[in-house]
């Protein structure tokens, strides 16, 4: 929590990409990488689904 009850908490895990990882451990850039690769596979799996519907609104037009 912040000093003051306002104060967003800033999440500990959080990477931003292109910012300064020269100072992280060994241990936190593999951490980092287990969290992209997770974020990769759900957002790969958002993708298809968005492609399978879009895939059917065009084959339900395609009928008409």
């Amino acid at each position: 929590m912040g000093i003051f009850d306002d104060e967003p908490v800033k999440p500990s895990n959080v990477h931003t990409v292109g910012q300064d990882i020269s100072l992280l451990s060994v241990d936190e850039i593999r951490h980092r990488i287990e969290l992209l690769r997770s974020e990769i596979g759900r957002l790969e799996a958002e993708l298809t689904a968005k492609g399978a519907t879009k895939d059917a609104a065009e084959a339900f037009f395609r009928r008409m």
